[in-house]
């Protein structure tokens, strides 16, 4: 994960062989975080592990899944059982995030955080990638800082709420089944209130 040496192996996807590639993969590690809406967080964070093995690859490639066929990627995160509920748009989606990876990055994922000067910078990068709004990058940020050891100065802060230790607010707090289902209770609480609003 070019990071130091408090990176911890993830537990996102709940699958051992999902969460060792989410572990080892920066690519992967974005794609799991992009599909991470509108489906749970292990089904979301077992998708790159899946990709990869319809791709009959021990890991993503930028550069192979930027230049594959649009048509037959889509048909790839649709075959069942389905990579996501919308498989179609997110083959789109893992698509333009690869080209943009290759086009400035040179299809490094972990070139987005590697030699970042501060949280800010990082933030902005992550803010950048297609497919993620600020919310998603801080959370990705969080993820980098709190478990794959990536923390540029003033991390916590570019990450908001999502930085704080022991937040549960997020996938950047999931270690296992436990916090999991902490993190699923707080989101849980947020629906209710949003919905509680609109009354």
């Amino acid at each position: 994960m070019n990071a130091d040496s408090h990176a911890t192996p993830l537990h996102l996807a709940q699958q051992e062989e999902a969460d060792a590639l989410l572990s080892r993969s920066p690519l992967a590690a974005l794609v799991g975080m992009l599909l991470d809406q509108q489906v749970p967080m292990e089904w979301a964070f077992a998708g790159p592990y899946t990709i990869a093995q319809r791709m009959r690859a021990a890991d993503l490639d930028a550069h192979d899944i930027a230049a594959y066929d649009p048509d037959a990627f889509a048909e790839l995160l649709s075959s069942k059982p389905a990579v996501h509920r919308y498989p179609g748009a997110m083959a789109g989606r893992v698509q333009k995030l690869c080209q943009y990876l290759v086009e400035h990055y040179d299809g490094q994922a972990e070139a987005v955080w590697r030699d970042v000067a501060d949280g800010k910078e990082l933030l902005r990068r992550l803010n950048d990638l297609p497919g993620f709004g600020k919310q998603k990058a801080q959370i990705f940020l969080a993820l980098l800082g709190k478990q794959l050891g990536v923390r540029p100065t003033g991390w916590r802060e570019a990450a908001g709420a999502y930085g704080a230790p022991k937040a549960y607010r997020s996938v950047a707090d999931i270690t296992g089944p436990e916090s999991l289902q902490k993190v699923r209770a707080h989101k849980q609480e947020m629906k209710a209130a949003a919905k509680a609003a609109k009354k």
